[in-house]
């Protein structure tokens, strides 16, 4: 089975700093990732390669079996879904929510002369309500609280039928309540055999969604550790990444990590 993506030594350095040094990583079909590590440790750049929306500097980054820098990006972009703060700035707040969703089958945002099918009227009204949010339709983007663009920009990054879905810390400013409802959104999507290849950037274990398979944990641009979920997501990997003692607890399939106490209580 040929893995859906595929880094090998990618590097991406800008001026004297390296973002990522050397990550070798695949995922294969069915699978899907939690990339989780401390701010600065190359997560997001490590997204905008997968995204098809940044070279890297050394290295190959072979994308649904494309390779970056040998493949018009502009036709790789609609078969991966993505989702990041960045994205979402450009999302005009006027903006009806329908038409938010709508808009990605162009890979636009801001619905300006561009004409839609039926069928695309329809699949943004289905992910809309997938997503819980089907009333919120004909609200504009900026009035909807923070929970609801988090849903509402999942929904836009399905509406392609993307292969790859990229989430980019989905659960950042969210209060407990709306974290709560989004990890319940994203573990149903996990759990659906049809819904694509998923992978979910984040910093804090308490976001990893029941269903996710799978963890890569990166710690200063490099791979500190990638495998199974559950083998990989250890105090000791843990405590490495993050440069401090670390505890990690798994219950009711939710992870939580916490500082170490002295004594190990």
């Amino acid at each position: 089975m040929s893995a859906v993506l595929d880094l090998q030594g990618v590097t991406v350095r800008r001026g004297p700093k390296t973002i990522l040094d050397g990550v070798d990583w695949q995922v294969n079909e069915g699978e899907r990732w939690v990339v989780l590590g401390p701010n600065g440790a190359g997560k997001t750049t490590l997204l905008q390669i997968l995204a098809g929306r940044l070279h890297p500097t050394a290295g190959t980054a072979d994308l649904l079996g494309e390779r970056i820098g040998r493949v018009d990006v502009f036709e790789l972009r609609p078969r991966i879904g993505f989702s990041s703060a960045a994205l979402a700035e450009r999302i005009p707040g006027h903006e009806k929510v329908r038409d938010v969703v709508l808009t990605a089958a162009y890979g636009v945002t801001g619905r300006w002369q561009e004409e839609y099918e039926a069928f695309d009227d329809e699949r943004a009204g289905d992910l809309l309500a997938a997503f819980d949010v089907a009333e919120l339709a004909d609200r504009h983007y900026g009035t909807l609280s923070e929970g609801e663009r988090k849903r509402v920009q999942i929904a836009r990054a399905l509406m392609t039928d993307p292969e790859i879905l990229l989430l980019d810390e989905p659960g950042a400013g969210l209060d407990l309540a709306g974290r709560e409802e989004l990890v319940g959104a994203l573990s149903e999507l996990a759990g659906d055999e049809a819904s694509p290849v998923l992978v979910l950037v984040t910093h804090h274990v308490e976001e990893i969604p029941p269903g996710f398979t799978h963890l890569l944990l990166l710690g200063q641009g490099t791979v500190q550790a990638a495998g199974q979920l559950g083998e990989t997501l250890t105090a000791d990997n843990l405590s490495e990444a993050f440069g401090m003692p670390l505890m990690v607890a798994h219950g009711g399939g939710r992870w939580l990590a916490r500082a170490a106490r002295p004594g190990g209580r």
